[in-house]
């Protein structure tokens, strides 16, 4: 990017429509960008290195003490686990009280319960899936620190549970997320991720549709399919490409997006998800070692269930990670836009330089 274009730009996405603020000046250097509440502590130092036996319920010989198993990889009780999906402890949906009344798909329906609802109000039992996903048996090892098969495994684990949450008439949607480090909203250290099944359409996939579709009927292409600028491209491989997107909220936010045009994360099949584990593993590392060991917050946007055939030309799934570098202020959560000190490109091109090889 031209010396003359460092002044503050504004940019608006073609996938969720948000406009961002991109003002270097808030900042140094993007190199010198770094967590300064980095996630490092003694049950994580390098995997088989002496470390305090912690007192946590997802290690191995702990499962007693955690919720109901929902499956575990491998799925044979006689072999040592690697991966085992479990109800969460303390949901914030509950799966054991009844469904709501159908909702539409952007979450309008009939309030129940009790009381008086305002015009456009609704509320409805809580009832939804809460899952938890252990990601490795050792309280030492992170998720980029397991190989690309372990990372694949990971991947696969999610789609499985997804597939089998399909299966219930009264769930819309399901949000696959992982939180890294206590500021981003893990309340575990040891390496995890979760899943939450609800029976609406979320606002958030419900407005990323939306502006994909008025993207689609403009130009007849995907958001997604369309992105080819180099100047942002971090990574690929023959099935997917890492990127820092155009119009980042976040410093350093990466975006993993299939090269080909798929709705449905849950779909994936086991070459392309240990090849998308490869890519993922690298990324997660290269944001480890460039901002020191950030907190992040990672999601899969996927197409809600059933979505109908018309739809499926423009929504395209892809993963979303976001390092947690400053926090979020009152122009952000008044206006819903961002201000991001790093350009794209800048950002991209300290992350695509970067080795992680060793």
């Amino acid at each position: 990017m031209a010396e003359a274009s460092r002044t503050s730009e504004a940019r608006r996405d073609a996938v969720f429509g948000r406009w961002v603020v991109f003002s270097p000046a808030r900042s140094r250097r993007p190199t010198d960008l770094k967590s300064h509440n980095p996630t490092t502590n003694p049950s994580h130092a390098a995997p088989g290195a002496d470390a305090p036996k912690p007192s946590c319920p997802f290690c191995a010989g702990r499962e007693s003490e955690c919720a109901p198993q929902i499956f575990r990889v491998p799925p044979d009780d006689s072999l040592p686990w690697r991966i085992r999906v479990i109800e969460n402890l303390y949901p914030a949906l509950r799966r054991d009280v009844e469904p709501p009344p159908a909702l539409s798909g952007d979450g309008d329906g009939e309030g129940e319960g009790e009381g008086e609802h305002a015009p456009g109000e609704c509320a409805v039992r809580g009832f939804g899936f809460h899952d938890v996903v252990i990601e490795t048996p050792r309280h030492d090892v992170r998720l980029w620190d397991l190989d690309a098969q372990g990372v694949r495994d990971v991947l696969l684990a999610y789609a499985e549970r997804v597939r089998q949450l399909a299966e219930h008439p009264a769930l819309k949607y399901v949000q696959v997320f992982k939180n890294h480090g206590a500021s981003a909203g893990a309340s575990m250290a040891h390496s995890h991720s979760q899943m939450l099944g609800t029976p609406f359409v979320p606002p958030s996939v419900t407005t990323r549709l939306n502006y994909m579709k008025e993207v689609f009927d403009k130009s007849g292409k995907c958001s997604l399919c369309e992105i080819r600028s180099k100047d942002i491209l971090i990574s690929e491989t023959p099935n997917f490409s890492a990127i820092v997107p155009f119009a980042a909220s976040y410093p350093f936010e990466i975006w993993i997006i299939p090269r080909q045009h798929v709705s449905y994360f849950h779909d994936i099949d086991q070459d392309k998800a240990l090849e998308l584990g490869s890519l993922l593993k690298t990324m997660l590392q290269k944001l480890s070692k460039q901002l020191n060991d950030p907190p992040f917050n990672f999601m899969i946007h996927s197409a809600p269930f059933g979505l109908s055939s018309s739809c499926l030309p423009y929504a395209h799934w892809f993963l979303q990670i976001l390092p947690q570098l400053s926090v979020i202020g009152g122009f952000e959560l008044g206006s819903g836009c961002y201000i991001n000190p790093v350009f794209p490109e800048d950002a991209a091109k300290i992350l695509r330089e970067l080795d992680c090889s060793q």
